[in-house]
Formats: structure tokens, C-alpha cells, sequence
């Protein structure tokens, strides 16, 4: 039971944070937010306030936001086909960023306090090596982004959320989980960046093309890329899957 709320509330919450990034950077830029949802399946709660509908829904592992324009054309005012290149392209990427950049901050606060309390020593010595080790952190992560790229990444080599879990149920201990939350934040962020759509990366990189040709890709080609990269995504995550139920076996 124990390990089901740890689940729950890690995966629920990153996703939380991220379409809440989304939904921030939307408002700043005056993008019409239709929909704000925390869960998916039945819906518990629903509260419309200005032009949006927020809702909490039955199961607390996911969450979207529905934009103006976002999936179709749309001439109303405040749509995201209207907005700027530059504002659509920081809305995509708002999520993931923000998973990066909670999973950084959370990283730093947790070595800086062990290194304190372990070595017993000053808050200025704590923050030194915090810093020291988030700026490894952030060169592993690079290297790894550099393997996916080279091919030295295999798919035995990846997680995912079956993987995720198994590795939720074994931490030991309030600080090791928090410590599995900004590994897992941070990730999730970069993954979402990786060019390939249809993540958050593949769109920007589609309106960075867009932005170069000065007008918008074809509608036909744009559905062609998301099917394409949809089957691809669903092919390799029942790949990585099998592979975590070998490895808990």
C-alpha cells in the first residue's frame, strides 16, 4: 500500500508540475487555456473560471492542458496557431523545463544537507559541494543525451515506468525517496526535449523548421510525423516494459 502512494504520488506529481508549466507560460503569453485537468478517467471535480475549465479526475497518474488551437486551426482570439513561433515554442517547452529545474533545485537542497550533517560541516562547505556535485550531475546527463545520439545507448539500458516503479518500492527512507524524485524529474524533462516527435523536442523542432521556411509545414505531413513517431514510441516502451518485468522477475 505503502509503495503504491509513493508511486502514485512521484509519477502524479511530475506530471502535475509539468502540465502546470505548460499552463503558466500559456497564461504569461495570453494563450487561451480551454482545459486544466490534474488525473485522467472520471471526472470528480470541474470548476469553469474565466475561459477555463479546471478539473480533478479519478486516477492521479496524469493530467493534460488543452490549448485554443493547439491540435486544430483555430481563428478565436488567443489561440496557440496564432501566437508568435518564440511564445509557442516556449510554451512546449515550459514543462520540461520545469521538471529540470525542480529536479536540480531538489538535487542541490539534498546533497547540501547530507554533506552537512554527515560531515559535519559548514553551510558554506555544504553549498561548495552542492554545487561540485550538481555540476557532475549535469555532465553525466549530457553524456548520456551524447550515448542516445552515438547509438551507444541500447534499449536494455532504458527505463521505463515498470522499471520506475520497481526502483519507487526500493528506496529506503523519506530523503532517498525525494532523491529518486529529482533523478526522475530531471530525466523526464530532458527526455521531453530529445527532438523526436512527438515529444515537447519535436514539436519545437517543428516550428523551428517553420520558423525558417517562413511558413507553416503541409497539415498532412505534420499527422504523418506524430503517426510515425507515436508507433515508434509505443513500439520501444513495450520493448523497455518487457524488459523491466525480466529484470524484477
Amino acid at each position: 500500500m505503502i509503495t503504491a502512494i509513493k508511486i502514485i504520488f512521484l509519477l502524479g506529481f511530475l506530471i502535475f508540475i509539468h502540465e502546470f508549466g505548460h499552463y503558466t507560460i500559456a497564461k504569461m503569453c495570453k494563450v487561451r487555456v480551454n482545459e486544466f485537468s490534474i488525473g485522467f478517467g472520471p471526472k470528480i471535480f470541474s470548476k469553469a473560471k474565466n475561459e477555463t475549465t479546471y478539473e480533478i479526475r479519478l486516477i492521479p497518474l496524469g493530467g493534460y492542458v488543452s490549448l485554443e488551437g493547439e491540435d486544430e486551426h483555430s481563428d478565436k482570439e488567443g489561440s496557440f496557431n496564432k501566437a508568435s513561433i518564440p511564445k509557442r515554442i516556449a510554451i512546449i517547452a515550459a514543462g520540461a523545463v520545469v521538471n529540470i529545474i525542480f529536479g536540480l533545485i531538489l538535487y542541490f537542497i539534498i546533497i547540501q544537507i547530507r554533506y552537512i550533517i554527515v560531515m559535519n560541516s559548514s553551510f558554506l562547505e555544504g553549498t561548495k559541494y552542492a554545487f561540485y556535485a550538481l555540476g557532475q550531475l549535469i555532465v553525466e546527463l549530457f553524456k548520456e543525451v551524447g550515448y542516445i545520439f552515438s547509438g551507444h545507448l541500447s534499449i536494455d539500458d532504458m527505463t521505463g515506468p515498470v522499471g520506475i516503479s520497481s526502483m519507487i518500492s526500493k528506496t529506503n527512507g523519506f530523503v532517498e525517496f525525494l532523491y529518486l524524485l529529482s533523478i526522475i524529474s530531471i530525466s523526464l524533462g530532458m527526455t521531453n526535449l530529445l527532438p523526436f516527435v512527438p515529444l515537447d523536442g519535436g514539436k519545437i523542432l517543428l516550428l523551428i523548421i517553420e520558423a525558417i521556411r517562413k511558413k507553416e509545414l503541409p497539415e498532412n505531413i505534420v499527422i504523418n510525423l506524430n503517426m510515425i513517431g507515436m508507433f515508434i514510441l509505443i513500439t520501444l516502451s513495450v520493448f523497455v516494459t518487457f524488459n523491466d518485468v525480466k529484470r524484477a522477475i
